[in-house]
């Protein structure tokens, strides 16, 4: 069975999952909605496929899936639309700002019977699975200590920081869903400390563009976790999980694998410089998955319950940063 494809929203992210699914050879993309003409007709004449809206896609036999590409406040009507429509659905981070629309959202999926996987790309980048599959087979014994390093490059535009949800819903919460995937325990403590640094402009605008979490889960195990929004020499994205028998680190991707030395010493060439670069071969899998799990029946690798817990881990780190107190997330 080929799995037959629509993408909603075709601007910079929508335009990657379409790139994605048109490389799947079990998928195929049949349709776009997106509301500016320009983009939709760059993904129609890319791939072949139709324009249609939303409630086109909703009615269309030839639909068996969507991938939910548009705003963040859109994401939770759109799944519970397309669920009962009996479309399996992919939906990017997060499925809402709001704790409990998430967990209305999902008991309609739950209520409906819908198959939904959520997009946090991370988890299917190739060096990170990897570094999972080491700790998969006990070679580095039972992880106590995850560090993740996560620095942008820049901050976002300040327009985008109003409506993000703030650090640690918009860039953190990815390292949370990371945490939990890696330490393999739910966490029960969160302590968190968050500054502006970077530009006074973005404490104006409420938010913060440094921070710094522990996580601790029941038996103990720790995950410390770093962001900035300011990393002068590239996208920063590091992993290394200490455990009871050794070590596994997953460092940056370069534009080169290469080292010169010379009588300056020695240079390595930059780091990637973009979240699309240096997570592309993760979002081309992401959407394999899915489309394997669709076609298998199987369970899907990321959930809206992983959603959830991600979001909820979020919560509980700004209440730490205004409380000065650790906080356990609620679930």
């Amino acid at each position: 069975m080929v799995l037959r494809f629509a993408i909603l929203g075709a601007g910079r992210i929508g335009q990657v999952h379409a790139r994605a699914v048109d490389a799947v050879p079990e998928a195929r993309l049949v349709a776009v909605a997106e509301p500016f003409a320009e983009a939709a007709n760059a993904v129609k004449k890319a791939y072949g496929c139709d324009i249609r809206d939303i409630d086109e896609i909703a009615a269309s036999a030839d639909v068996d899936a969507v991938a939910i590409c548009t705003p963040t406040d859109t994401h939770a009507d759109l799944i519970e639309q397309f669920v009962k429509a009996g479309k399996a659905v992919f939906c990017e981070k997060p499925i809402d700002l709001d704790v409990d629309r998430v967990r209305s959202c999902l008991a309609t999926v739950n209520n409906e019977g819908g198959r939904l996987m959520l997009g946090f790309n991370r988890r299917f980048d190739p060096d990170f699975m990897a570094l999972k599959a080491v700790i998969d087979e006990g070679r580095i014994g039972d992880v106590e200590i995850v560090t993740l390093t996560s620095r942008d490059p820049g901050p976002p535009p300040y327009d985008y920081i109003t409506r993000s949800g703030g650090i640690f819903r918009d860039m953190t919460i990815h390292d949370f869903d990371v945490a939990r995937w890696l330490l393999g325990e739910e966490i029960v403590s969160v302590q968190a400390a968050a500054s502006v640094l970077t530009d006074p402009k973005i404490g104006e605008l409420g938010d913060y563009d440094s921070a710094n979490v522990i996580l601790t889960t029941a038996s103990g195990k720790q995950c410390t976790i770093n962001n900035s929004r300011r990393a002068t020499y590239g996208y920063d994205q590091r992993i290394e999980v200490h455990g009871s028998l050794g070590s596994v680190r997953a460092d940056n991707l370069r534009e080169a694998n290469i080292e010169i030395a010379g009588g300056d010493g020695y240079t390595r060439s930059p780091l990637l410089n973009f979240f699309m670069t240096r997570y592309e071969k993760a979002y081309a899998n992401e959407i394999a998955a899915f489309v394997k799990a669709v076609r298998d029946g199987s369970p899907m690798p990321v959930t809206g319950q992983d959603g959830l817990r991600a979001l909820e881990l979020a919560e509980a780190a700004l209440k730490s940063v205004e409380t000065g107190q650790a906080v356990r997330p609620e679930s």
